[in-house]
């Protein structure tokens, strides 16, 4: 979800298994018989189970090819000091065969997406374990940038507001607890340094595995931010009221950024309910799940 686009965006490339077949054939001739399953269309890429210990992941638009180089530069340096498996590459594909994108090979990371299988509202504290742990790791001078996710709130306010606005005439999501929380939100000073940030954990980017966090994968996003946007998660991933004010005291955040994280909430569960209710119903519920969190919580 690397852009605010009004619905998922469409492929720019078709991805099919005889063209992925031909890829190996010609850059991975080892991994190429193995079976090929095609798992999971994203806004930016497509996930590919191959064999039973391997996965592949595809650029569908141009817009994630250089997201794919970042994750193919950055993964392997961060991927030894987190405390969760993330989708580290350990092969690169190059544009062949008519598909004009880079493309990764990786080990295949067990577990069903948070939105499936949502994890017990203990997890809390795994989540927040990893939180600290990305955010405290130094930035390089050449850390990664991206637009989208390190920005200002107010930056997004003109076309989440009217988001809100069709969705209070179709929906009772957009309640006056919503509506106070964005505006709070959009006046907190950013407080604190910038740190690396994933960008984009939301339940479809959080595997779980036995009611536990087992990995977090679509590192697309990951920039030098300001960590509210990845601590907007809490209210993607946590069911409980109580565990959601406790991974806020455990991760031990000012007003401000108390602030502006509930904000960053609101903004995701915008953007999921909206673009969601367009055409993918799994958006939209992971979209209302976040605002009706927030509005429990106020």
């Amino acid at each position: 979800m690397s852009s605010d686009a009004p619905s998922t965006p469409p492929a720019e490339v078709d991805i099919d298994s005889k063209l992925i077949r031909a890829l190996l054939e010609s850059q991975h001739q080892d991994l190429a018989s193995l079976p090929i399953k095609i798992m999971e269309f994203g806004w930016d890429n497509v996930m590919v189970k191959l064999g039973d210990d391997l996965a592949l992941r595809m650029p569908r638009r141009a817009v994630a090819e250089p997201l794919i180089l970042s994750e193919q530069k950055w993964l392997p340096e961060l991927a030894p000091l987190l405390p969760l498996p993330i989708p580290t590459p350990i092969r690169v594909g190059k544009p062949d065969k008519g598909y004009p994108y880079h493309w990764s090979v990786l080990h295949w990371l067990p577990g069903e997406a948070a939105d499936v299988s949502p994890p017990i509202p203990s997890e809390y504290r795994r989540l927040v374990d990893f939180l600290k742990a990305l955010h405290s790791i130094e930035l390089p001078a050449n850390a990664p940038k991206n637009s989208v996710r390190d920005c200002p709130l107010v930056q997004k306010q003109i076309d989440t507001e009217k988001r809100m606005d069709v969705l209070s005439t179709e929906t009772s999501l957009i309640t006056s607890s919503v509506t106070r929380i964005w505006e709070k939100g959009l006046k907190a000073k950013i407080d604190v340094p910038k740190t690396w940030i994933a960008g984009d954990i939301h339940a479809r980017n959080v595997l779980v595995d036995g009611g536990s966090i087992s990995a977090f994968i679509d590192w697309g996003d990951m920039c030098a931010g300001d960590p509210a946007t990845d601590l907007a998660s809490i209210w993607g991933l946590i069911s409980n009221a109580q565990s959601r004010k406790n991974a806020i005291d455990l991760y031990g955040m000012s007003n401000p950024t108390i602030a502006r994280t509930k904000a960053w909430a609101v903004f995701f569960g915008v953007i999921l309910a909206a673009t969601g209710r367009k055409d993918t119903p799994r958006h939209a519920r992971m979209g209302e799940a976040i605002l009706q969190r927030l509005t429990e919580d106020d």
